[in-house]
């Protein structure tokens, strides 16, 4: 599993330069050392690869600790390898509920009854794709898929190639409705994660064809931290808070320094409640615009 997920990131990056268009289109001068003049999307083109470049190599970074270790598992500390994170988060692996984390997911994952997912080498995909000084947005998810082939660490994610999921797909209508966009014929939302956006869970991993069978394990305390981490140490992040168990985490961010949207989850039973019609991608873009950010592009 591994080895097809490495291969579909790859594939990914190979093919982003060329996806990845930012919507600006001004002219603004370059503070190159030539002083030439660059324009905002070439700018945009260069701060795109250097993410990309990082990304990849924090994946291969967790990929060869993965495979040097037996069982295919490290200490979930040596997973996140984005450096920016472990500097918002010093000292977190250490307390005694991660250590307490750490044993249950190594246990779960040796045990050899069932798959747990994502693979290893994607449990902190979401950090280690968005670095923390790059946080525009944060979308909140609950736990992982628990298909096979289907979590890639990423919250609402899937695999291309993967059937998408029924809320991905309603995510998908009301990005259509809000931007005018086509729906994509895949569900890989890396594209928003190296642009700022925060795809993270509140549970990392979970058993294979059981839902929320890893809450309440330890990983909400972690989780809870990073959301804590970036409404103290940063500003003007918008946070995109789906559902009610999403928005249960609207305590831990300052409403003062940061914009909260809340809608209903976007899931079959709950997206004509409120979902449908929140418009939320436009408002984020305006939002990240008034600080003079730019704005998220939501094509896939």
């Amino acid at each position: 599993m591994a080895s097809a997920s490495s291969k579909t990131l790859t594939d990914f990056f190979e093919r982003a330069p060329k996806r990845m268009k930012p919507t600006l289109t001004t002219i603004c001068k370059s503070d190159d050392a030539n002083g030439s003049t660059l324009s905002v999307e070439q700018k945009s083109r260069i701060e795109c690869n250097k993410l990309l470049a990082k990304s990849k190599k924090n994946l291969k970074i967790c990929v060869e600790r993965v495979s040097k270790c037996k069982g295919g598992y490290v200490k979930l500390e040596e997973l996140l390898v984005e450096e920016t994170w472990l500097e918002a988060l010093p000292g977190e692996f250490e307390k005694q509920y991660a250590v307490n984390l750490s044993k249950f997911v190594e246990t779960e994952i040796c045990s050899g009854n069932d798959a747990v997912y994502p693979p290893s080498h994607l449990i902190f995909n979401a950090l280690n794709s968005t670095p923390f000084h790059r946080v525009k947005a944060v979308i909140l998810g609950q736990d992982p898929y628990h298909g096979p082939g289907q979590a890639m660490g990423l919250s609402f994610s899937v695999p291309e190639g993967v059937k998408v999921p029924p809320s991905l797909v309603n995510i998908f209508k009301e990005l259509k409705q809000d931007l005018g966009y086509s729906i994509p014929p895949h569900g890989n939302l890396e594209k928003w994660a190296l642009q700022g956006v925060l795809l993270l869970n509140a549970v990392l991993t979970v058993r294979k064809h059981q839902a929320n069978s890893h809450a309440k394990k330890g990983w909400e305390q972690f989780t809870d931290a990073v959301i804590k981490a970036i409404s103290q140490k940063k500003e003007g992040v918008v946070f995109l808070l789906w559902g009610n168990s999403a928005q249960e985490k609207s305590r831990l961010i300052d409403g003062t320094k940061h914009y909260i949207l809340k809608a209903a989850h976007p899931s079959g039973l709950s997206a004509s409640r409120g979902f449908f019609g929140c418009r939320h991608f436009s408002h984020t873009n305006q939002l990240l615009k008034e600080r003079g950010i730019d704005p998220i592009d939501w094509k896939l």
